[in-house]
């Protein structure tokens, strides 16, 4: 009987560059989200009128002396999207030729489909002045974001061995709560872009708000009453509960100064309340989606099965 290496002896340093590039591109993706909201705050996503050029230019030839107002916020969102562009070709490349699980593999050929996609939508969102459009390339910023952060976890090297924590045998019944809970706050996003490009269901936005603070809560004392001596689970779920706060807090501020002209807030104190509101939604879909995992990966019926085939390829005749 031969003994073989574990998964993460097998991989060696094969897996060290995949999961830095995934943690590179989850890092690069989220200021994206945060300029992206400057261009809808500002109202620049129309200051550059074609598509794929720029007046005219070859996109990465446009001067910088030309770049000023709304166009150095529209033209610095399509740069820094490029970026994560070729991050993530660079990391679709590396999972096929480091990464042994295939599901990874084609995990990432989504995650390369999906930013071209979103390329294509923001482009013709230029072209075609179409607002659907942005409310759609708004929707899947979320999405892509969140997938960045999943392959970013399932690139860990703590991924690719049991779990050494102890088992939790709720983590079935916590896991499909935190994934109502993630699915409430993006289906809550989706309503905040409608909101922040054309005006309208503040009254779904403000509905779905409610229930993702309801469910944050109720994870949260979920998690604090039995798991409290987990650190993999109250962590993230503290801070879920303080972006939770911060988020009220700016979104209270947010529909202030936005609808009640009497309070004549500042356009510029408006834009960082609006911009900075859309990516604490975002930073709470990420922590969401992480506890999600944590929780079935902590299962006691997840562990279970991750044993059974750590040992499987530990000991073969």
């Amino acid at each position: 009987m031969s003994v073989r290496a574990g998964p993460a002896q097998s991989r060696g340093d094969a897996s060290v560059w995949p999961h830095r590039l995934a943690v590179v591109l989850a890092c690069a993706t989220f200021p994206l989200l945060f300029v992206g909201g400057l261009v809808t705050s500002k109202g620049a996503g129309l200051a550059v009128p074609d598509w794929p050029t720029t007046f005219g230019y070859n996109m990465f030839l446009y001067p910088w002396s030309k770049m000023v107002g709304n166009v150095f916020y529209e033209h610095s969102h399509r740069l820094v999207a490029s970026a994560v562009g070729l991050l993530t070709i660079a990391l679709t490349v590396a999972f096929w030729l480091r990464e042994r699980r295939h599901w990874l593999r084609w995990l990432g050929i989504a995650a390369l489909l999906l930013v071209i996609l979103q390329g294509v939508i923001g482009g013709l969102r230029v072209v075609l002045l179409e607002n659907t459009l942005a409310i759609f390339h708004a929707a899947f910023a979320q999405a892509f974001f969140a997938l960045t952060v999943s392959l970013a976890i399932f690139t860990s090297a703590k991924w690719s061995v049991e779990p050494q924590d102890k088992s939790i045998a709720d983590g079935g019944r916590l896991g499909r709560l935190c994934v109502v809970t993630t699915g409430l706050i993006y289906v809550q996003a989706i309503f905040g872009a409608v909101l922040r490009h054309t005006g309208e269901r503040v009254d779904a936005h403000l509905f779905f708000a409610a229930l993702v603070a309801l469910h944050v809560v109720l994870v949260l004392v979920r998690i604090m009453k039995f798991h409290g001596d987990l650190p993999k689970l109250t962590r993230p779920a503290c801070f879920l509960g303080a972006l939770l706060l911060l988020q009220l807090m700016l979104g209270i501020g947010s529909y202030f100064g936005k609808f009640i002209s009497m309070l004549g807030v500042p356009m510029g104190t408006l834009v960082l309340l609006t911009t900075t509101h859309l990516i604490m939604g975002a930073l709470m879909l990420a922590t969401s989606l992480m506890l999600t995992l944590r929780a079935y990966r902590l299962s006691t019926t997840s562990k279970a099965a991750i044993g059974h085939k750590v040992l499987t390829e530990q000991f073969s005749g």
